[in-house]
């Protein structure tokens, strides 16, 4: 039989790499990608074809996905996991930067959805999973910019869910709490970029505290633990529509059914904590 076959955007590092490494360990052809090449040479080296793609880029996504159809003549799973997080209030984030962070974010995976589904179609088979974050199930002060996009992606998933499931085609929405990876260091880098009014410096210091912590901080699970769940997201015949990822993830969730003042009281009082 043919080797099922899965394009993942954002390889270079995290849970880009060790789902590439888990689909890789299934027997799947694996085309794993990311905006430098040079960071997914070592996946190269164990097996995947690698690409340069930048998900902001059409031209990147149309080389790609031409390349992975001619060269296996069927995509049967797409991962978008090329992300990152605009931290920072409302207040001292720039436009522009909310802009950059819902392209990728947001209009990235919509980029690529857009790309593989005509062949889904046609096949009348096929998953796409998109790395979503509980995050985009609950909101939290300074994160506004970031949860929007996540979710943006959540809604997005839940409509293309019912659009294609005539198609024979699954949406399934993967939802991590803390994950153990360079995305905190990465964060940090965007705030950088912020233009700090001084009227939220409560919001920094908890920021800088959380910095402090390094490892991803309590509660966090390993990426391979998140790539576990999305190849098995990818290999069931009937995937659920949401998994979050570890015992944090699961609870935190629930937090969006508690009322809109206690949740806000809560934040108030973390706050006052520090």
């Amino acid at each position: 039989m043919q080797p099922k076959t899965v394009l993942i955007t954002g390889c270079s590092s995290g849970i880009g790499r060790a789902t590439a490494e888990a689909f890789l360990d299934e027997d799947w052809e694996v085309y794993a990608t990311a905006r430098n090449p040079a960071d997914i040479e070592t996946l190269g080296d164990r097996g995947c074809t690698i690409a340069t793609l930048d998900v902001t880029e059409p031209d990147d996504i149309e080389r790609v996905v031409d390349r992975m159809l001619d060269e296996q003549g069927r995509i049967d799973c797409l991962v978008n996991n090329a992300g990152y997080a605009q931290f920072g209030p409302l207040e001292d984030v720039p436009t522009d930067a909310v802009h950059d962070q819902f392209d990728v974010n947001v209009y990235g995976p919509h980029r690529l959805i857009r790309a593989v589904l005509p062949h889904m179609r046609r096949r009348r088979e096929g998953t796409i999973v998109n790395v979503s974050s509980v995050a985009g199930r609950l909101s939290f002060p300074g994160g506004g910019v970031y949860c929007g996009s996540k979710f943006a992606l959540e809604a997005m998933t839940d409509a293309l869910r019912s659009e294609v499931a005539e198609y024979g085609i699954d949406a399934v929405l993967v939802e991590p709490g803390p994950v153990d990876t360079g995305f905190t260091e990465r964060a940090e880098e965007e705030l950088s970029g912020v233009e700090r009014s001084g009227a939220y410096e409560s919001f920094y210091g908890v920021f800088e505290d959380t910095q402090a912590i390094g490892g991803g901080g309590l509660g966090a699970v390993s990426p391979e633990r998140v790539a576990e769940d999305i190849l098995n997201a990818a290999s069931s015949t009937k995937p659920a529509s949401r998994v979050p990822v570890g015992t944090l993830a699961r609870v935190t969730v629930l937090g969006r059914f508690v009322p809109d003042s206690l949740r806000d009281r809560a934040f108030g009082l973390l706050d006052r904590l520090r």
